[in-house]
């Protein structure tokens, strides 16, 4: 009976593979890590048009700034078209506009029902949920790994390629 090399016995059994599968989806979290914090956190802020100016609200330039990364995938804040938006375009000729029909049965001030609040209040709870299990993850990664300057230079490189993206 031919033995086999130890390399590839040592992967045959069941906890090296784990081992292994572990690995890789620590180096591959750790990437991702920085990229799902923004989107949670992001993607949050939006939930309540917090990135939005609305009645005496302006929201800060960076927030705006974060919402069209998130949105757009640009990192610059859209000139405001107020009346622009309301329009749509006539099919029929071309640079023609008409303001589409207004919906009088609701009030322009009304709150958004209560089904809608309560699905962006659970959906804020996800977001915080996943935050706060991707900072744990994180910590794990850390503390469990030791090739840890492999970890952190994955870390700094999925928070670095989206920002020098932005900049190209």
């Amino acid at each position: 009976m031919a033995r086999s090399k130890p390399a590839a016995r040592v992967m045959r059994h069941p906890a090296a593979r784990m081992m292994a599968v572990r690995q890789i989806h620590a180096y591959l979290s750790i990437f991702a890590a920085p990229i799902v914090l923004f989107f949670a956190f992001t993607g949050s802020l939006q939930l309540f048009s917090l990135h939005e100016p609305h009645g005496d609200y302006q929201p800060p330039e960076l927030v705006e700034k974060l919402a069209a990364v998130h949105k757009d995938q640009r990192f610059a804040v859209k000139a405001r078209h107020q009346e622009s938006a309301l329009r749509t375009p006539v099919t029929k000729q071309e640079g023609e506009w008409m303001t589409p029909p207004v919906n009088s049965e609701a009030e322009p001030d009304a709150p958004p029902p209560i089904r809608e609040l309560a699905l962006k209040w659970l959906f804020l709870a996800s977001a915080l949920v996943l935050m706060v299990s991707t900072c744990l993850g994180v910590w794990m990664a850390v503390t469990q790994n030791r090739h840890k300057w492999v970890l952190l230079a994955l870390f700094l490189l999925g928070a670095a390629a989206p920002v020098a993206i932005l900049m190209m």
